[in-house]
């Protein structure tokens, strides 16, 4: 086999579907089908300890137990007097309780003693009584309070007031939080505060990016029948937008046996190729998929932009090492491997990024289902296709999606714009109607319309 010869297509893959494109699974299947696909692959990655300074935005890949009582001592809510039974009270000639001091001294009953906020209140307080409802008098003359000024309360004293006391909040081994949930600056607080020095966290699912294509340029004005390589700047950032570790984003020619090595040769545990995934002279995808032994979990979806796409679990192969052993061992297994093919038009890509890339690296990395899309109604009427799925660019403006213009298959003018994608059903959608819309991983813009106009074609 020379490299420029195509692999071997299995049967019923892509001639079929060059004849019969509507076999291809449902978009909301399809979706459905990367998320198993990850939490299935979750499964054997055991989740690593990061310091809390690097956890923001992650995610939590156990429950979050409380490794201590909160508080961890009856504390003073308040700044103001300690006391002990009824008052009037003598107040103790020595110093104030402060936070962070430990003191053995316990309360007499008839005695205060100054407290300052988050102090450790001391054994036998009945009460925190306020600084600002309460007064001093100098001490009186009788012997037994001598020397000593006394403490009267403004108001009535309720026995535990202003104390806050041991596990108030939560008491050793509680759960705090569930997995999955996101690491947010309060959360770090809370966890802090509940003993932690680390957060349990996925490890980040490492992606490799093989854009495929000899007529791809990297540099320069397209000439000659060659084109600037759109998705290779794009796709990277995207993806670690989601989450992913891009370990590398390689340029590969229209060549079988380069792309067979690259896909079977990568330590990443999802690759994702951009083209070759439909049924013409150089796309060799499938050919690939099949000599490497792979499982194709989606191959094709009723989506436009962006039908031929594919998911694949790739076998994974013994290491050398394995592979000599004599006797079987009782090694943990290889981690799940996954490739997605991803269309070579641009906003086609986008799609496929959206429906089973996205999906699948949520589940890899949360231990909790992703949320659904939020549904928003569309202001204007957008055309559909008969039976698949479109996703169309839009941004949001007064509560309503807009679809945009720029939204062809090899066309990024719209996605560049937008703040979501509008999943449209087969028939299309009338003003008004509720659409659920695709969030994109960064912030949405503000302002008007943008001036490519909100007209479909």
């Amino acid at each position: 086999m020379t490299l420029k010869e195509p692999l071997p297509v299995a049967p019923g893959t892509a001639d079929a579907r060059a004849g019969q494109p509507h076999r291809a699974t449902a978009w909301p299947e399809a979706r459905a089908a990367a998320a198993r696909a990850g939490a299935s692959a979750r499964a054997g990655r055991a989740p690593r300890g990061v310091p809390l300074g690097q956890a923001l935005g992650q995610v939590l890949a156990e429950p979050l137990l409380a490794l201590t009582d909160l508080p961890p001592f009856d504390t003073s809510a308040m700044d103001g007097w300690a006391v002990a039974g009824p008052g009037p009270w003598a107040v103790r000639a020595e110093g104030a309780v402060l936070a962070g001091r430990a003191s053995e001294a316990e309360a007499t009953d008839g005695e205060a003693v100054r407290i300052a906020t988050g102090a450790r209140v001391p054994a036998g307080t009945t009460a925190v009584v306020r600084a600002e409802h309460s007064r001093t008098e100098p001490a009186p003359a009788e012997p037994a309070r001598a020397g000593r000024a006394v403490l009267h309360a403004l108001r009535e004293v309720v026995p535990g007031q202003d104390i806050r006391p041991r596990g108030q909040e939560c008491r050793t081994g509680d759960e705090l939080l569930p997995a999955g949930t996101v690491v947010t600056p309060a959360v770090l607080g809370l966890a802090a505060a509940a003993g932690y020095d680390e957060l349990p966290v996925p490890p980040r699912p490492r992606v490799e990016i093989l854009v495929l294509g000899d007529e791809l340029l990297t540099t320069g004005l397209p000439h000659d029948g060659l084109i600037r390589d759109a998705l290779g700047p794009m796709l990277g950032p995207w993806l670690a937008a989601l989450g992913a570790d891009v370990l590398a984003t390689r340029r590969i020619g229209d060549e079988a046996e380069e792309l067979y090595a690259a896909v079977t040769g990568s330590p990443a545990d999802l690759v994702l190729t951009t083209g070759g995934t439909a049924a013409g002279p150089v796309d060799h995808v499938h050919g690939v998929l099949d000599k490497a032994g792979a499982t194709l979990l989606v191959d094709g979806v009723k989506v436009r932009p962006g039908h031929p796409m594919l998911l694949a679990r790739l076998t994974a192969e013994p290491t050398r090492a394995e592979s000599n052993r004599s006797e079987p061992t009782r090694a943990e297994p290889p981690p799940v491997r996954h490739l997605v093919g991803l269309p070579g038009n641009p906003l086609a890509a986008v799609s496929g990024l959206l429906t089973l890339a996205q999906p699948l690296l949520a589940a890899l990395t949360a231990a909790a289902a992703a949320p659904a899309p939020p549904r928003v109604p569309v202001r204007d009427e957008v055309p559909g296709h008969p039976y698949d799925t479109r996703l169309v660019p839009v941004v949001r403006r007064g509560g309503r999606a807009v679809p945009l213009r720029y939204n062809g298959p090899a066309m990024l003018r719209g996605i560049a714009a937008a703040d979501g994608l509008a999943v449209v059903p087969p028939g299309g959608a009338r003003p008004g109607q509720e659409l659920d819309v695709l969030d994109l991983p960064w912030p949405a813009a503000e302002g008007a319309v943008p001036a490519q106009g909100a007209c479909f074609t």
